[in-house]
């Protein structure tokens, strides 16, 4: 199941910020129902620009957050796919070209007299 384009770990992952995303929005509401300190213009558009603002940011950076933790887990799933051999203890055509490289150069040194 993927809800918004991540896997289950992720969500799992960026459960710490949704978790302050669904208080936020809790007092925003909260507030739009119950006016405690009366209604004063200046003061309530504060107060609600406040709590929207640091909502949308943190919803904003929980989403990178996600996109973050998928771009990291595909490169080491992508890491693990192109190196097989490191697993299986075989040397790596790579590891043998220099390998080959360090032989014949050392081959090519005369001895001294």
């Amino acid at each position: 199941m993927a809800l918004f384009g991540f896997e289950k770990d992720t969500l799992l992952d960026l459960t710490v910020n949704v978790i302050p995303l669904g208080i936020i929005l809790f007092f925003i509401a909260a507030f739009a129902v119950v006016n405690p300190f009366g209604l004063d213009p200046v003061f309530s558009g504060l107060q609600f620009s406040l709590m929207v603002s640091m909502f949308l940011l943190l919803a904003v950076l929980t989403y990178y957050a996600g996109r973050a933790i998928e771009g990291a887990e595909e490169a080491v799933d992508h890491a693990a796919i192109e190196e097989p051999n490191a697993t299986s203890g075989t040397l790596d055509e790579d590891d043998t070209v220099e390998e080959e490289a360090e032989l014949t150069s050392d081959d090519d040194e005369l001895p001294e007299a």
